[in-house]
């Protein structure tokens, strides 16, 4: 089994992804040419490293699955860690299905929030029978938000993936930023999407507050709700004021 992990100045996050892993699993480190010590890190823990120049998300974790010469095949952000029951259950995953959905549950600041708990992702595959898909949060084309897809029969472990992708405020809205212009640009120009984006964020941050549980964590619940609530608005509005792309 190989852990397949992306990585572009990941030091930071790295190291305790892969001491999270299960002693005997490799692992494929695929970098986008970084400039800290992420390689570094990764050598040091045997893992076995390629570097290449960035393309986009979905050609990146493509390309990796591709690289796994194990049978099976775990998809793991740099910024992401095992848990004990979770790590437990992957070392002792029956082989009788072709994928394995795991739990994984955000942090903001710290802490876990409740409308970022127990989404289920697919994970663990077997090699080769499963392909990677994007699913941008606004619509459009863009190569992101990527999730793998298996038509073969899946199972579900025990145990959480721990995802401590947003440790400060600043670093949630770098990452809103950036991930709002990709979309952005895979999203067709329409003034009338951005409108009706725009009047149904309160609605929707309404459902993030009360049916996601977001009110009872507080000002950062809150915090998080809104400005996901207005993550399409936000893609649809930078897609309307685009520059249009010159021959």
């Amino acid at each position: 089994m190989t852990a397949a992990i992306l990585t572009r100045d990941e030091e930071r996050h790295l190291p305790r992804a892969l001491t999270s892993l299960p002693r005997e699993m490799a692992v494929l480190v695929l970098d986008a040419e970084s400039d800290d010590r992420t390689v570094e890190y990764a050598a040091a823990a045997n893992a076995e490293v390629i570097v290449r120049p960035w393309t986009d998300f979905v050609d990146a974790r493509t390309y990796a699955l591709a690289a796994v010469r194990t049978p099976w095949t775990f998809v793991l952000d740099a910024d992401e860690a095992l848990d004990d029951v979770l790590r437990e259950a992957i070392a002792h995953a029956p082989e009788d299905v072709d994928g394995y959905v795991v739990r994984r549950t955000t942090y903001f600041c710290g802490k876990p929030l409740r409308m970022w708990s127990d989404e289920p992702l697919l994970r663990l595959v077997r090699t080769g029978r499963a392909r990677v898909v994007a699913r941008p949060a606004a619509g459009g084309s863009a190569a992101l938000h990527e999730h793998l897809v298996c038509d073969g029969p899946v199972g579900e472990l025990d145990g959480t993936l721990l995802h401590y992708s947003y440790p400060t405020i600043e670093s949630y809205r770098s990452k809103f930023a950036r991930y709002t212009s990709i979309e952005a640009a895979g999203m067709t120009a329409s003034f009338a999407r951005a409108v009706a984006a725009t009047l149904i964020a309160p609605l929707r941050c309404i459902d993030f507050l009360v049916r996601r549980g977001a009110v009872l964590d507080g000002p950062r619940g809150w915090y998080v709700a809104w400005w996901s609530a207005c993550y399409p608005a936000v893609v649809a509005w930078k897609a309307a004021f685009r520059a249009p792309d010159h021959p």
